[in-house]
Formats: structure tokens, sequence, C-alpha cells
């Protein structure tokens, strides 16, 4: 089994970089996505927001991309924390493509 989840979006808002207490660099964010796609043989805008954190070296490079700039998320979702049911997208890499 896989989870990939791989999104073209931008960061509108973004926490400041915080340590666990091992000392491993996380940047808590949100990414908003707009496209259209076909489900069904109809056209269908699709509009989200979801929440996403970055972790180690790649927290960095989310730290640094702008507001509003878009990019290619790569990553994979999890559980909030163990007992949660609200999903968090984990970044593992990220390629900035353009302003709004």
């Amino acid at each position: 089994m896989s989870n990939r989840l791989q999104l073209v979006a931008s960061v509108i808002e973004r926490d400041p970089v915080r340590y666990t207490p091992a000392g491993v660099p996380i940047v808590n964010c949100v990414l908003r996505h707009e496209s259209e796609v076909v489900e069904a043989g109809v056209s269908r805008r699709v509009e989200l927001t979801i929440p996403a954190l970055a972790a180690g070296d790649i927290s960095s490079k989310v730290a640094a991309c702008g507001l509003g700039v878009h990019a290619h998320f790569d990553g994979f979702l999890a559980q909030r924390h163990r007992n949660a049911k609200t999903l968090v997208f984990h970044i593992t890499a990220l390629q900035d493509i353009g302003k709004d």
C-alpha cells in the first residue's frame, strides 16, 4: 500500500518554526488549492484548504516559501494525532512554480 499525495497549492498561513524536544524543526501551515477537474464526464471546480506540516530539513524550505506562491508539494496524509479524526498533509518535498 502507498500513501502519497501530490498537490499544487499555495501557502496561505504559516506558523514560525518550532522545535521538538529532540531538536527537529517543524513548520505548521495551511495550503490552498484551486483547480478544475473532470469527474464522471462533468467539469468540476475544486477549491480546498488543508492543514500541513513540514519536519526536518524540508521545514526551512517551507518556512522560506512566500505566501501565495504556487508550489508542487509532495508528501503523505496522517492523523493529526493518535486518536484524531482529522488529517494533516506531511510535506516531504516542494518545488516553487510561481506567484498567484
